[in-house]
């Protein structure tokens, strides 16, 4: 069976915006360009500044102690490095993360925890991304699954709320759990499947508000079982992806 390549998406700053893009060059053992490249730390955090390296995401802001994150969008500019960042109750801000961070921990303040886990400093780790995995990964997901699970739900699901990578589409729902081990290739890029993607209650929260609105973990263990959504790939053959790339098994 053969799928297309439906949407691509990167978030510049773990859990605090997405951004759609036409197309990117995937390389061998990399996340996807800028994906997670930074992230927020909060006070209780074991991330290390003097040592800086992958850490998991407990260590940083996320949207399942801070769901008005989830309504985040952002857009950034590969050529300035600058970020701009939007809202809905909020005004817009655009800033370079890289000598400008206390700005978006301002920006970020009035929707974020006041005493513990408070937003404290924007960080990065050397030539490494903030993902959720312990290794560099591409989120994967099913345009499928997502709609079979709002049909469930009587609801039509963002697919926001998944804060997938690469989104495939000519799927049967669910049929990605039983990927784990086997190699797409999607457009000039090769991914090898390595595990599936655990979710959290972020996924609760409507990105366009940023509220909590329904029970997608529930509804994941009603429907498949286990609360799970998505799975993580490895770039394995570098190559550039776009909308509307066929999609392969190997």
């Amino acid at each position: 069976m053969t799928g297309t390549l439906a949407h691509i998406f990167r978030h510049p700053i773990k859990a605090h915006g997405r951004e759609e893009l036409a197309s990117v060059v995937l390389s061998a053992g990399r996340a996807l360009p800028w994906d997670r490249h930074w992230a927020v730390a909060h006070d209780l955090s074991k991330f290390d500044p003097a040592a800086p390296g992958w850490a998991p995401c407990v260590n940083f802001q996320r949207a399942a102690r801070t769901p008005a994150l989830m309504a985040i969008s952002a857009r950034f500019d590969d050529e300035t490095g600058q970020i701009t960042l939007t809202h809905p109750n909020l005004p817009d801000l655009t800033f370079d993360p890289e000598t400008e961070g206390q700005r978006l921990i301002d920006w970020v303040a009035p929707i974020s925890p006041q005493a513990r886990f408070r937003p404290v400093a924007l960080v990065r780790a050397p030539d490494r991304a903030m993902t959720d995995s312990a290794y560099p990964s591409v989120s994967i997901k099913n345009l499928a699954s997502n709609a079979a699970l709002g049909a469930k739900m009587k609801r039509d699901l963002s697919i926001h709320r998944w804060r997938g990578n690469l989104w495939l589409d000519g799927f049967q729902p669910w049929e990605e759990m039983r990927w784990i081990g086997r190699r797409l290739r999607i457009g000039g890029a090769v991914l090898e499947i390595r595990e599936r993607v655990g979710r959290c209650r972020a996924t609760m929260s409507n990105p366009e508000t940023g509220v909590v609105d329904c029970d997608t973990l529930d509804a994941l263990m009603e429907t498949v079982g286990v609360q799970d959504f998505g799975v993580f790939g490895v770039v394995v053959e570098s190559g550039p992806v776009a909308r509307g790339d066929k999609v392969e098994f190997l």
